[in-house]
């Protein structure tokens, strides 16, 4: 898959600058703000992974209605609204010293990207090509995991070099957090969003109206399994290896550079696979990887097998986005005009994964150990590859049964 297939569109370069930005950003806030919790706020990790949910609830609580808003405002604006808001997160956590304070900011974060998530999810489907749908999300991904990747590993040298100052590492990401106002503002265009001319859509309703009802469910069942055991040590990974393996924060950052090669080399090539075979094959990559880095974080809570497990973790997520955005995508093509609101709705079984995933991950963690907690993640991840396997075979029925309803009505 080449790069200029997937960004023949300048607004689409808009939203990688975007993304690469904002995740580098929060990538920082990612390393420091769980430490920053547990060592300097006291709180017990249970509380530290309700921290991580408590902006996943906002989030899935606006998240619809703030699609309904995209779709009727505007894309560009809500986005630039989402990212002035995001920058002033980041401020304010410079300024926080007691829980109650890091617990409001969060629930701001997550009112934030309720509205940044459906509007960029629209935007890349609006300007990327329909045969390259999932590649165009592909090498967003890329963008934003890499960046979330050197922000992490940034966020644990900035630790070092400032004697473990948070509020100077908060002002850091703050300035990388305003820098895509500027971008998004000057450069991105808002796309003109017309719906098919009324035979072909007719047409379409004929063949799709049953499957557009009865997708939406199950898709976001899948992302609810497939997000809560990715989540389940992704946000707790700094006090996981700091705490349980007895890395440094140096060491810790190493990791995180280390999985950068692997997001951007394996990024575009699951994209290409999801294009051209299956969305919903592609997407189980995302449990075995689950599974896999469990396994390997278990039974080697070292160096090499943190940063082990922590790689291919990092690949099941670069084959997760890609056929997600693009499945979704598709979905919320057959009304262009209310793209957004649905792509938030086919959205928050991902997003409530996300919620409960660091939540849930803390509670077994501090109530029965680390174990437990992996144990936990790999049944979780089995019982979502089953679910995935069940959904594939339901997609090729309903194809199957479409294409026999649309040759029924061209013979009438």
């Amino acid at each position: 898959m080449r790069f200029k297939d997937s960004f023949s569109s300048p607004s689409l370069l808009v939203i990688w600058a975007e993304g690469f930005l904002s995740r580098l950003s929060f990538g920082i806030i990612g390393f420091a703000l769980p430490i920053y919790a547990y060592r300097r706020l006291g709180l017990s990790l249970t509380q530290t992974g309700f921290l991580f949910s408590l902006n996943l609830i906002a989030e899935q609580a606006f998240k619809p209605v703030m699609g309904w808003v995209a779709d009727r405002i505007g894309l560009k604006r809500t986005l630039t609204a989402a990212i002035a808001m995001r920058s002033l997160v980041a401020l304010l956590l410079a300024f926080a010293v007691l829980p109650w304070q890091v617990y409001v900011i969060r629930v701001l974060h997550g009112f934030s990207e309720s509205l940044r998530d459906p509007s960029v999810s629209a935007l890349i489907a609006e300007n990327a090509k329909k045969r390259s749908l999932a590649s165009a999300f592909a090498w967003y991904t890329t963008a934003k995991m890499s960046a979330g990747s050197i922000g992490k590993a940034l966020g644990g040298v900035l630790l070092a070099l400032t004697f473990d100052n948070y509020q100077n590492v908060f002002y850091v990401a703050f300035a990388l957090s305003a820098l895509p106002l500027y971008v998004v503002a000057r450069y991105l265009k808002e796309p003109e969003r017309q719906d098919r001319d009324s035979e072909g859509q007719e047409a379409d309703e004929r063949i799709n109206s049953d499957v557009k009802e009865t997708r939406i469910f199950p898709v976001v069942l899948l992302g609810f399994l497939i997000a809560s055991t990715a989540q389940m040590i992704n946000n707790l990974f700094p006090v996981l290896a700091m705490e349980y393996a007895g890395l440094s924060a140096a060491q810790t950052s190493v990791i995180y550079t280390a999985s950068i090669i692997v997001v951007i080399a394996a990024g575009p090539v699951f994209g290409w696979l999801s294009d051209h075979f299956s969305h919903k094959l592609v997407l189980m990559v995302r449990g075995i990887a689950n599974t896999c880095s469990s396994i390997i974080i278990f039974y080697f809570p070292s160096f090499g097998g943190l940063a082990a497990g922590n790689i291919v973790d990092a690949m099941g997520k670069a084959a997760f986005r890609p056929a997600w955005g693009a499945l979704m995508a598709q979905i919320s093509s057959y009304d262009r005009r209310r793209r957004a609101q649905t792509m938030s709705y086919l959205s928050l079984g991902e997003g409530m994964g996300e919620m409960l995933g660091p939540l849930l991950g803390g509670f077994l963690w501090h109530r029965w150990g680390v174990g437990v907690m992996l144990v936990a993640r790999m049944m979780l991840a089995a019982i979502g590859e089953f679910y995935a396997v069940l959904l594939v075979r339901a997609k090729v029925n309903s194809e199957r049964s479409a294409t026999n309803k649309k040759m029924l009505d061209a013979r009438c």
